[in-house]
């Protein structure tokens, strides 16, 4: 499969359908991918044709296991290089995900971990199967995960639940994930498709100056508490420093072994 058709995209009215097509990597997030991802929404937006977006990952095991950090990006366009001289493909996908000017579905058909659960969180509504297991393990990996996504988990989730999903790096399964605020409806897999598409086409049927007044509203009022410049600058040096620790090198081996890490704190 070539990297092209790793994002497939479908309009159905004024609904459009984004797909995470990696099923071989349970749809693991690539900078392609995420770079593709930014170009689908912002040609939509500028359409202004659609009007709610699904987003969604092929097969029925996982809508995305995480982000790949060792997946390298390809084929970059002068526009893309400049956006990623400011951004990584990671923080590049999910802005174009939250500053999306109408509403954003996650149709959340399996497994969402780590940097897919931000993005999902970025989504405007997540909607579940019944069966789903979430889970932001960083910690278990030796990671700091940036303060963006920290703070959107946050947002969503609230203070102390988001102290719990991060420290522990526990995977939350079923009405868990629903309890912790992870996801904001579970559904039988029969029935996933029907009701994300009947949520989307009820929301796609209202008045598009009302759909973007209200969620640019909403965006507002979520960023109107930013961190500082030096609260931001902590922020990176910590994530700086952990990724280049010994412990995330042995958080990564022993996720790839299947072992417990031993971690030493340096």
């Amino acid at each position: 499969m070539g990297e092209a058709e790793t994002v497939l995209t479908e309009v159905r009215g004024a609904v459009g359908t984004i797909t995470f097509n990696r099923p071989e990597r349970r749809n693991a997030l690539s900078p392609d991918m995420l770079i593709r991802l930014h170009e689908i929404l912002t040609a939509w937006a500028g359409g202004g044709e659609i009007r709610a977006v699904v987003i969604t990952g092929s097969g029925d095991k996982a809508f995305s296991s995480g982000y790949d950090i060792l997946a390298i990006p390809t084929n970059l366009t002068p526009e893309t290089e400049r956006l990623l001289r400011d951004s990584n493909a990671l923080e590049l996908g999910l802005r174009s995900v939250k500053q999306f000017p109408y509403p954003v579905i996650a149709m959340l058909n399996g497994h969402c971990f780590g940097g897919a659960l931000n993005l999902a969180l970025c989504c405007d509504l997540r909607i579940g199967v019944d069966d789903i297991a979430v889970g932001m393990p960083p910690a278990k990996l030796g990671v700091v995960y940036p303060a963006e996504g920290v703070a959107q988990l946050v947002e969503v989730a609230g203070m102390a639940h988001a102290r719990e999903i991060l420290f522990t790096g526990r995977t939350y399964r079923g009405e868990e994930a629903l309890m912790m605020r992870l996801v904001d409806r579970l559904v039988p897999r029969a029935d996933l498709r029907a009701a994300t598409y009947a949520l989307a086409d009820e929301i796609a049927g209202n008045a598009p100056l009302a759909l973007r007044g209200l969620k640019r509203i909403l965006n507002l009022i979520e960023a109107a508490a930013p961190l500082s410049v030096e609260a931001r600058h902590e922020a990176e040096s910590l994530v700086a420093a952990a990724l280049a620790s010994e412990d995330v090198q042995e958080g990564q081996m022993a996720f790839l072994e299947k072992r417990p890490p031993r971690f030493v704190g340096r």
